[in-house]
């Protein structure tokens, strides 16, 4: 009797094909919070980010600089020549001096406001450095699963491969004892080779996910823990989307970030109109030098004033703004219209946040959903596959139907699999709309991974792999 193309049968071959790698002595597989942790350490987008909030942040300083004593101090060396026709005469005049001036704002309006405009911006540019490293929290998963999902197609893809070789086979040897034509031969042949094309594509989807990782890191890996299928698929708790979407009101970084936005353009406005009031300094000044180069006038001798002098002032000085050319006014409507602006992103980013929050909840509960039909799915297309095995042995049934049957089996195993990943990146995606994601939700996962995860072995869930090996080796 001939053997069944059964989902047994390309297990046993994927099992014992990697029977010699059980055997040989590997290096320990990186997990999922080493990853993160490679990250954030050498992740070139973070280092970034980080670098562009410490320049943001010196806006503060140089604000508070405005409401500040300013001090400065100047030297000058002169030589004047004078020439005068009657008499005629020629007169000069050479000296050197040196001054200090002390400045100390008494009321600047638009400073003050500017003030408050830059530390609402330093506010804003530390919660997107914070959005930025919580979304490598969640990128840093993205691409650990991408490896592992392109693991996994690689092995349904190489076990589906054996089956078409299989029934290749067997169509040979059918078509030699003349049991069938050459039509089931070809149609073998053409699956087959569609087969073995896939496995090559997906291969490379497991490079290039390899690769993604070494980008996100800076560091080379050649294998990572797997994720046991004995993880809990569970719906979100709460289950309730309006619980989770005035969690993200209240949590989200980014939405949080646009507040302070909001709040900077205000002062700024608040600035650009207090450009029409006048402003008051304390001003005081020391000057000494020689009078030829001062000029100084005493007013009770005259202007005959010789040799070193020496200058002290102190006053307030007023300004008052008139007219400026409507440079002034002009600012304000822009800055009433920067204003607008912020409010409207706001408004559209928290719109998108409801939007993905609700969006995510959803999806969890739909793959939480997925997750047990698409197992159930591949019990069904096994059992669709025997079925259709049998008819073909007693000739209800043809070639094509067994082939179709084998590529829809291999396809709901896919279909699994990327369920699977599907249910934990949305259940971390979720949680980052809602602004509560952080590295303990990797460390959560990581108490699921499988040190010794093969791919090979460990893509179907172990109670259908031992019933499906089970099956085959009972079979004669």
């Amino acid at each position: 009797m001939l053997r069944k193309l059964s989902l047994a049968l390309a297990v046993s071959c994927a099992t014992n094909g990697m029977a010699w790698a059980a055997e040989t002595p590997q290096s320990a597989k990186t997990d999922l919070v080493s990853v993160y942790q490679e990250a954030v350490n050498n992740n070139a987008d973070l280092a970034a980010a980080r670098a562009n909030y410490g320049a943001q942040k010196e806006v503060v300083p140089q604000a508070r600089a405005g409401l500040l004593p300013n001090l400065s101090a100047g030297a000058q060396v002169q030589n004047t020549r004078s020439k005068l026709d009657e008499p005629s005469s020629t007169i000069n005049r050479s000296g050197n001096s040196w001054s200090a001036t002390l400045a100390q704002p008494v009321f600047r309006a638009d400073r003050w406001f500017q003030l408050q405009a830059a530390e609402a911006f330093n506010e804003q540019a530390s919660l997107e450095l914070s959005a930025t490293e919580q979304n490598l929290i969640l990128q840093s998963a993205e691409n650990y699963f991408a490896v592992l999902r392109a693991q996994d197609n690689l092995a349904s893809t190489k076990a589906e491969e054996a089956a078409f070789k299989r029934q290749l086979d067997q169509s040979n040897e059918r078509f030699d004892v003349g049991l069938s034509d050459k039509t089931d031969v070809l149609q073998s042949q053409a699956s087959y080779d569609t087969a073995r094309a896939n496995r090559i594509v997906a291969q490379r989807q497991v490079d290039d996910a390899f690769e993604a990782l070494i980008t996100l890191t800076n560091r080379f890996y050649s294998s990572i823990q797997g994720i046991r299928h004995t993880l809990p698929v569970q719906v979100p708790t709460p289950n309730d989307a309006k619980a989770w979407v005035e969690t993200a009101g209240k949590q989200n970084l980014n939405l949080l970030a646009t507040n302070y936005a909001v709040d900077a353009a205000e002062e700024t406005l608040r600035q650009r109109k207090a450009g029409h009031a006048p402003t008051l300094d304390a001003v005081a000044q020391y000057q000494k030098g020689d009078n030829d180069n001062l000029g100084f006038t005493n007013p009770t001798l005259g202007p005959a004033i010789h040799g070193d002098v020496e200058q002290t002032s102190i006053g307030l000085q007023l300004n008052i703004p008139i007219y400026s050319g409507g440079l002034i006014s002009s600012q304000v409507r822009e800055a009433y219209q920067r204003l607008n602006q912020t409010e409207q992103q706001r408004e559209s980013l928290r719109r998108q946040v409801v939007e993905n929050t609700r969006n995510l909840h959803r999806a969890v509960n739909t793959d939480v959903e997925q997750v047990s039909a698409r197992k159930q799915s591949i019990i069904s297309n096994q059992s669709a596959l025997e079925a259709t095995e049998i008819g073909y042995q007693v000739g209800t049934r043809n070639i094509v139907d067994v082939l179709d049957a084998q590529r829809q089996l291999y396809t709901s195993v896919r279909d699994y699999n990327n369920t699977r990943y599907d249910y934990i990146l949305d259940n971390l995606r979720l949680k980052q709309a809602a602004g509560t994601l952080s590295p303990q939700d990797l460390t959560d996962l990581s108490r699921y991974l499988k040190p010794d995860y093969n791919p090979d072995k460990d893509f179907l869930p172990p109670d259908l792999a031992a019933a499906a090996k089970a099956n085959f080796d009972a079979r004669p």
